[in-house]
């Protein structure tokens, strides 16, 4: 019986040195390769189109202007889909995750345990979260990067790439659910985990159309590390 123990003890003991050990690589991992800069842009960009990053302390969206030449996003995200219904905002955020955690957790001391590992571990779908803005004040949390028109186009064509769509090409509203009064999700393509997270879809976002990025983060601060060195006011690519 005493073997037995030691033998179950030595067992639990090995497994939770192993998470240990997996959770500091990762971590190592995440600060290091969040400091290798991709597309290290000169700052200047005198004309374009403005677009944000905006972070809350864990998530980064992607906020880009509702109405241009380029896109009416308002035909896609509709203003209805809100409870506010508000029709003059000017900016819309997008910031993808996964669904479980997005529509069963509205606050951390809310996250369960199976929503947690479904999300780590490749076994749930994902959503789009999209929240309309009227207007953006440029802070730490809140980076503006004026991007030429050739750009932007890119970053269409990634950002409406992550919706999924139904047979005649319309973006899939999930019902009865949002955080507030200005917000809906959608359902999106991929796989949430461990290393592809929301703020990995952000980077990459940025990184497709040649924007400032990190060569890999599932975190906001990689994101926000490579403008930290750009001014209030000023612009990027």
């Amino acid at each position: 019986m005493l073997l037995h123990l030691l033998k179950l003890g030595r067992y639990f003991l090995l497994t939770a040195l192993g998470i240990l050990l997996f959770l500091a690589l990762y971590i190592l991992a995440a600060y290091l390769l969040s400091r290798v800069p991709i597309n290290k842009a000169n700052i200047g960009q005198a004309k374009g189109i403005d677009i944000y990053i905006l972070t809350n302390g864990v998530h980064t969206d992607l906020v880009l202007p509702i109405k241009t030449q380029f896109m009416d996003w308002s035909q896609h995200v509709k203003y209805g889909h809100t409870i506010a219904n508000d029709s003059l905002m000017n900016y819309l955020g997008f910031g993808w995750g996964d669904k479980g955690f997005y529509l069963e957790t509205p606050s951390w001391s809310e996250l369960k345990f199976s929503v947690a590992f479904k999300a780590m571990f490749f076994l749930s779908t994902s959503a789009m979260h999209t929240t309309f803005h009227k207007q953006l004040t440029e802070s730490e949390t809140c980076k503006r990067i004026r991007i030429s028109e050739s750009a932007y186009l890119k970053l269409i064509d990634y950002v409406r790439g992550s919706f999924q769509q139904d047979s005649v090409g319309n973006i899939i509203h999930i019902k009865g659910h949002s955080y507030g009064q200005n917000d809906c999700f959608y359902e999106a393509n991929g796989i949430y985990n461990l290393f592809h997270t929301c703020n990995t879809w952000a980077n990459n976002g940025l990184k497709s159309c040649g924007l400032r990025s990190c060569l890999w983060t599932p975190f906001d601060k990689g994101i926000f590390y490579q403008y930290e060195d750009v001014p209030l006011n000023r612009y990027s690519l």
